[in-house]
């Protein structure tokens, strides 16, 4: 059975640049329910805007809490 965990991301273009060229290879937050998530800045990529990355996303894990999907709200 899959879980989610929801996240809130406000990545600047600059921060994000650091993550595209792999100075940064995770993205470590706070997700709503006050966890601490850690998960590839890879998988974000396709959210990149020329604001950066702002928005909730849900972040679906598998059991083994490995990254399932991800999708912005």
């Amino acid at each position: 059975m899959s879980k989610f965990v929801i996240v809130d991301l406000n990545i600047s273009p600059e921060q994000y640049q650091r993550h595209y060229q792999g100075a940064v290879r995770q993205v470590i937050c706070t997700a709503r329910d006050g966890r601490k998530v850690q998960f590839p800045s890879a998988i974000l990529q396709r959210f990149v805007s020329h604001y950066g990355i702002q928005g909730s996303f849900r972040l679906t894990i598998d059991d083994n809490n490995k990254l399932v999907s991800v999708d912005r709200l």
